[in-house]
């Protein structure tokens, strides 16, 4: 065998080391993908909340009407108050305006006005319009968020967080009724 024979292809032991370092990267690359992409869930679940809620400011604008968002550990609804009974109601028949559930593991913590609102698991009960014309106002129900009918709006954090990887995404919205994503403090 001459030196031009050895020099036309490679070796088997040297497509093996090429293939097993290509395989190491794609691994790597995967495991950094999944890792990284994992916040992607968190704010895919934000914008959809922060869509909705513009939807009811601009349904509480046009319609002249109060809505709410009610925020479970790990779920939301919106209500509608009706001015003529005096209480919340919740949106029955409106597939915008269900109830929405989180992915599993993933939850909300709520902060308005600084303070941190401890978050029911399930949704609370409603009041009937034959209960009594004199009502215990302690044990009325009212949304955590109040949307009102001119576009304004409770101003709130919401935290959506991942409990098995402490990632998280916040919401944050002002008074005048913006909501957007909270920049990243890092």
């Amino acid at each position: 065998m001459t030196c031009r024979d050895r020099e036309r292809g490679f070796s088997l032991v040297e497509i093996l080391v090429v293939i097993t370092i290509i395989g190491i990267v794609m691994s790597i690359a995967l495991l950094s993908l999944g890792l990284l992409g994992d916040d992607r869930e968190l704010r895919t679940e934000g914008r959809r909340m922060i869509a909705l809620v513009r939807v009811a400011q601009d349904e509480a604008t046009m319609q002249g009407r109060e809505f709410g968002l009610e925020i479970m550990a790990s779920s939301y609804r919106f209500v509608e108050y009706d001015p003529v009974t005096g209480i919340w109601s919740e949106m029955i028949g409106d597939d915008v305006f269900r109830t929405r559930r989180l992915p599993e593991d993933v939850e909300f913590d709520l902060f308005i006005e600084g303070r941190n609102v401890v978050l029911d698991l399930e949704p609370a009960e409603f009041e009937t319009p034959e209960e009594p014309a004199v009502r215990d106002l302690s044990e009325t129900y009212a949304p955590h968020i109040f949307i009102f009918s001119s576009g304004d709006m409770t101003a709130f954090d919401i935290h959506i967080l991942r409990t098995a990887d402490d990632q998280a995404v916040v919401l944050q919205s002002n008074l005048l009724g913006e909501i957007k994503f909270a920049e990243n403090e890092d």
